[in-house]
């Protein structure tokens, strides 16, 4: 069987760049797909090189539109999503799809369930392999094919990082992928000249409990207090980012002597965070930062800062 035609070039984390000759672009909380269509036939290729296809079914007539733009061949970069009603990326609804590899139920979820790629670089054209031009000029290449449909699109770029940025963080997304203008697309390569801007959030939330790991305390389980003033809490996930051994021994000499019975949560904890969970009462407050939450409210990517023995649990509400 054959395999993916090229690897996608990766993005190292930083800090986002400024000055000139840089591009920047929204960062989609998708799947990245290669898109290798040929006579009008589309087939996609996740990042790991495994074919992905038959998972994105209403992806297909893109390649219908290559061919009405007098492609006989091309090979797309891009990243495959799931949007909210409200236009926001949902990874949350991707997990549904992305390891689908039944026909009949992937037609059944595209219906119900549509993804959108979207599209931000051409790495071959016809006969021209692209990856040695610079990305601007790339991208005038890409928009110039004028792609757009139901479920495809290619977003723009934008000069100023720091709105773009800002921009990401009023539309709910993840970040920004800065892209130096003059950069070649390197294979498989984990590349400076791509730059992934991730927007945290910081909240205080109260400490319900703790589940036991390598440390003695393995990852905080958090929530938010009840609505309406009501006892216990409203479970917000499982914190095990950024417990060194310092804050550990906070933790555990302002949560050992709270320790309870019965889980202080209102709502029933996952089993695997209640898995050997230690609980307490809910009188800790710490400050976490995490990317985004999931649609029921559940924090991603999760890192205590600190403890904030300066307020207590009443005054944490649910932005923070």
């Amino acid at each position: 069987m054959p395999g993916p035609p090229v690897k996608p070039m990766l993005a190292s984390t930083g800090e986002l760049p400024t000055g000139p000759g840089w591009g920047h672009e929204f960062k989609w909380d998708g799947v990245r797909a290669i898109a290798d269509v040929a006579g009008g036939a589309l087939r996609l290729y996740a990042r790991s090189g495994v074919e992905i296809t038959v998972a994105y079914p209403e992806l297909a007539p893109l390649g219908a539109q290559l061919v009405a733009r007098g492609l006989a061949h091309a090979v797309l970069d891009g990243e495959v999503v799931v949007l909210t009603e409200s236009g926001q990326p949902s990874f949350t609804a991707l997990a549904e799809r992305m390891h689908v590899r039944q026909p009949h139920r992937a037609a059944r979820l595209a219906a119900s369930l549509p993804v959108t790629y979207m599209i931000f670089d051409l790495l071959r054209r016809d006969g021209a392999d692209l990856t040695g031009w610079p990305y601007r000029r790339r991208r005038e290449a890409l928009e110039a094919l004028g792609l757009a449909g139901p479920r495809w699109a290619v977003p723009p770029v934008f000069a100023d990082g720091v709105a773009t940025y800002e921009a990401a963080g009023e539309h709910g997304l993840e970040g920004v992928v800065a892209k130096r203008l003059d950069s070649v697309y390197r294979p498989g390569v984990r590349s400076p000249d791509w730059v992934k801007v991730k927007r945290e959030v910081t909240d205080d939330f109260v400490v319900g409990g703790w589940r036991p790991g390598v440390r003695r305390i393995g990852g905080l389980l958090v929530g938010v207090p009840a609505p309406g003033g009501g006892p216990g809490l409203v479970y917000r996930g499982r914190v095990g980012g950024g417990i060194g051994a310092a804050i550990e021994r906070e933790l555990l000499a302002v949560l050992e002597p709270r320790r309870v019975a019965a889980s202080p949560f209102v709502d029933p904890v996952p089993r695997e965070d209640a898995r050997g969970a230690i609980w307490v009462r809910p009188e800790i407050v710490v400050e976490v930062k995490y990317g985004q939450r999931t649609p029921d409210g559940r924090l991603r990517f999760p890192r205590i800062r600190r403890l904030r023995p300066d307020r207590t649990a009443a005054e944490v509400g649910e932005a923070g």
